[in-house]
C-alpha cells in the first residue's frame, strides 16, 4: 500500500468518526477541499460510495459502515505497533488526543503544555476544548477531562489537579442599580437578577452550593442567558446581574474591586476533576506522560 492510499484511509476514519468534512479538516489541519478530494479519490479507487453528503450533514452509507468496522481494528494494530516502539525510546512519541470543557481548559492546561512537550519532544498533543458533551470513544479521543460525578462506569478515572472553585460575583453598579444587598444565602438569589448559563444541549445550568455537608441547587432566573463564561464575566462587569463562574477567571476583577464576591462560604472547592479513558483501551506512553504532568 502506498503512502497516499494510507493517508486516504486515515482521512476516511477521521471523517467517519466526526461525521463532518469541515471538522475533519480542522482536526487534520488542512483545507476542507483537501478532505473532499481525498474521500472522492478513495471512493473512486474502491468503486463504492462511502458517505451520504448534504449541505448540512454527513452520514456513512451501509458500505461505509462496513468499511469503518473492518478498518478500525487494522489502524488500531498500526497504532499499537507504533506504541510498542516507545519501549525502545527515552521519551514517548505519537499523538495524544484529549477533550475537555472549554470553560476550564485554560486553568487545567495552563502549566501543563509547556513542560509536557519540553520533556517529550516526540509527542504531539491534540486538544479539543468544547462544552458539548463528548463520547470520547465514538469521536476518536484517547482521553477526556471531566468532573468525576459525570463519568460512566466503563471508564478508568484518574484524579488530577488543579482544584477548581466557582464564585458568585456582581459589580458594584449592579447593586447600586437594583438597591439590593449581596446575597447572604443561596435562597437570597431568588431576589436577584442572575446571568444564566446554557449548555450546548440547551439545558440550563443550576447553580450548585455546599457548606458543612449541606448541598443544594438553585434554579436562578434573570434577563440574560449566555453560553460562555467569558461573556458571563463581561455581562457581570456591565452590571447585568450576578454571575456564577470559575473564580480563576475573575481574580483580577476581585482585586481591583470591579467585581464583588458573594456567598464565599457556600462555594467549596471541587476536587473531583478527573482524566478518564476507556477501560478496554491500552494506556499509551504518551497518555501516561500527560497523566503524570496533570497529577504533579
Amino acid at each position: 500500500m502506498q503512502g497516499a492510499e494510507l493517508a486516504e484511509l486515515s482521512i476516511f476514519l477521521t471523517v467517519a468518526h466526526l461525521r463532518s468534512f469541515s471538522k475533519a479538516a480542522v482536526e487534520r489541519g488542512v483545507a476542507p477541499s483537501a478532505i473532499s478530494h481525498a474521500i472522492r479519490k478513495l471512493e473512486q479507487r474502491v468503486g463504492v460510495r462511502l458517505f451520504h453528503r448534504t449541505t448540512r450533514s454527513v452520514a456513512l452509507t451501509d458500505a461505509g459502515e462496513r468499511f469503518l468496522a473492518d478498518l478500525t481494528p487494522a489502524f488500531g494494530q498500526i497504532g499499537a505497533a507504533l506504541e510498542g516502539l516507545n519501549a525502545f525510546r527515552d521519551t514517548p512519541f505519537g499523538t495524544v488526543r484529549i477533550n475537555l470543557p472549554s470553560a476550564i481548559a485554560p486553568f487545567v492546561l495552563k502549566d501543563v503544555m509547556g513542560p509536557l512537550l519540553a520533556q517529550n519532544p516526540g509527542l504531539h498533543l491534540d486538544v479539543v476544548a468544547t462544552d458539548r458533551l463528548i463520547d470520547i470513544v465514538e469521536e476518536g479521543f484517547d482521553a477526556g477531562i471531566r468532573f468525576g460525578e459525570r463519568l460512566s462506569q466503563d471508564m478508568v478515572a484518574v484524579r488530577i489537579k488543579p482544584s477548581l472553585r466557582f464564585a458568585v460575583v456582581g459589580a458594584p453598579n449592579y447593586f447600586a442599580r437594583t438597591g439590593l444587598l449581596p446575597p447572604k444565602s443561596p435562597e437570597d438569589l431568588k431576589q436577584h437578577e442572575c446571568i444564566r448559563y446554557r449548555f450546548p444541549s440547551g439545558a440550563i445550568f443550576n447553580w450548585e452550593f455546599s457548606r458543612k455537608g449541606e448541598s443544594l441547587e438553585v434554579d436562578v432566573d434573570g434577563p440574560l442567558t449566555l453560553d460562555g463564561q467569558e461573556l458571563m464575566v463581561e455581562a457581570a462587569l456591565q452590571g447585568c446581574g450576578l454571575a456564577y463562574v470559575w473564580d480563576n477567571r475573575i481574580m483580577k476583577h476581585l482585586e481591583d474591586g470591579t467585581l464583588i464576591r458573594c456567598l464565599d462560604d457556600w462555594c467549596a472547592p471541587d476536587d473531583g476533576l478527573h482524566l478518564y479513558y476507556p477501560s478496554h483501551r491500552h494506556l499509551s506512553a504518551g497518555l501516561k506522560a500527560l497523566i503524570n504532568v496533570l497529577r504533579a
